[in-house]
């Protein structure tokens, strides 16, 4: 198991930071979700039209400040006076700085993305604090070719094949579709079939690939999946998330 998911388990990874009266995806959300002391930040990143790994979940603005525009569409000055409701919309770059001591999961969403994306990371010499995702494995591959050391979470490319062969119970065919990848992050259920059976998860776990489930803000959710194996959640509500981690924790009287 790589370093990047020591300590204190099971993991607790904040969506978008803690956007508890702050927006998501913004340096104020990711400060509330480190006070809190959550293991990890997972956070979304877009290419501006001048190259800046903008930190971002959606391709456009509509959700989040009710504007047109596609990020790619703008250059980062033209970002930075975009009011997010009382905050602003960062670059990787700034997140990196500002937290320097945590760790990030960072969804690459778009190809225009990649190169900031490496560049940021380089820059803070962040590559051992960074886990490396997308629904994309060509952009993946792109950022992992240029971050080595760098943690990885698997794709579709990896889920469908190790899930086809946990099903025939062929563990080395689990192993195998999970060969070069650190982490496992899915939902729980996919076309309303539920990914998560116990057999399943102890297979990837066996495979000494770390298994994550999204988006879970449940308390009772939250502790069957850790009671079940789950290494990791990724949660809006890193709030409840710690207290059952600590409840869980606790002896029985």
């Amino acid at each position: 198991m790589s370093p990047f998911f020591e300590g204190t388990t099971p993991l607790v990874v904040a969506h978008r930071g803690f956007a508890d009266g702050v927006p998501e995806n913004t340096l104020d959300a990711f400060e509330k979700a480190v006070a809190l002391g959550v293991d990890i930040v997972e956070t979304d990143v877009h290419g501006s039209l001048d190259g800046e790994a903008i930190i971002a979940h959606d391709p456009d603005l509509s959700r989040v400040a009710s504007l047109p525009q596609r990020v790619a569409e703008l250059r980062l000055d033209q970002i930075r006076k975009i009011n997010l409701g009382g905050a602003s919309m960062p670059t990787l770059s700034e997140a990196l700085h500002a937290f320097p001591h945590h760790r990030f999961s960072i969804d690459i969403k778009d190809v225009g993305a990649i190169e900031p994306t490496v560049k940021a990371i380089k820059a803070a010499r962040a590559q051992g604090r960074v886990m490396l995702a997308s629904f994309s494995p060509s952009r993946l591959l792109a950022v992992r070719r240029e971050l080595g050391g760098s943690v990885v979470a698997g794709t579709a490319q990896q889920i469908g094949p190790a899930w086809l062969s946990h099903l025939l119970s062929f563990r080395s065919g689990v192993r195998r579709a999970l060969e070069g990848i650190d982490a496992l992050f899915i939902p729980p259920k996919a076309y309303g079939v539920s990914l998560l059976t116990p057999r399943f998860i102890e297979m990837v776990n066996a495979a000494g690939v770390t298994i994550g489930v999204w988006t879970i803000n449940d308390e009772a959710q939250m502790a069957t999946l850790w009671s079940q194996g789950v290494r990791a959640v990724i949660t809006d509500r890193s709030d409840l998330a710690l207290a059952v981690r600590a409840r869980l924790a606790s002896p029985t009287p």
